[in-house]
């Protein structure tokens, strides 16, 4: 599916062929969500997700990827829009584009972390957790060391128990 922008430079395509891995692995890597992500971990999650490539003609310049069983859930992560092609409000077009698909339509829960475009995710019906105290999360800051640098979390043992009650 493909959406061109009203002024005519801009596309929006959900074509997992044309997204530039190259250039998505290049903003991802140095982003602070994402900082030294391995080439062939962006290539596994774009794989592995609907996908919003944005397009000034052939070059990509902004993304939007979205992890979801098409079903009742949806995680929207590693939106952005290049630096020189800020401030035209493309971010708020690609999110229209993003919650327009038809593969997203009628999901019970959407999540996203942001540090700091709240804005933009509220003009979607976006909000901070109604029961925060619900929702955890297991995090790897170093996940992307070399698989002997990087600490492991213990696997449940009897001597480390994961309680069933607390499911």
């Amino acid at each position: 599916m493909t959406w061109p922008h009203r002024d005519g430079r801009y596309e929006v395509s959900d074509d997992p062929a044309r997204l530039d891995v190259d250039a998505v692995h290049a903003y991802l890597a140095r982003s602070d969500w994402a900082e030294g992500i391995p080439r062939e971990t962006v290539e596994r999650a774009l794989d592995g997700s609907l996908c919003f490539g944005l397009y000034a003609g052939a070059e990509q310049v902004g993304l939007a990827r979205v992890v979801t069983d098409r079903a009742t859930f949806a995680y929207l992560c590693d939106v952005y829009v290049l630096e020189a092609h800020r401030g035209q409000k493309l971010a708020v077009w690609l999110m229209e584009c993003v919650m327009a698909h038809p593969d997203v339509q009628g999901l019970r829960r959407w999540m996203l972390a942001t540090h700091d475009a709240h804005g933009l995710y509220r003009r979607f019906g976006f909000h901070g957790p109604e029961r925060p105290d619900r929702l955890m999360e297991l995090k790897r800051p170093a996940a992307y060391a070399s698989p002997l640098q990087a600490p492991s979390t213990p696997a449940p043992s009897p001597s480390n128990p994961s309680p069933a009650s607390d499911a």
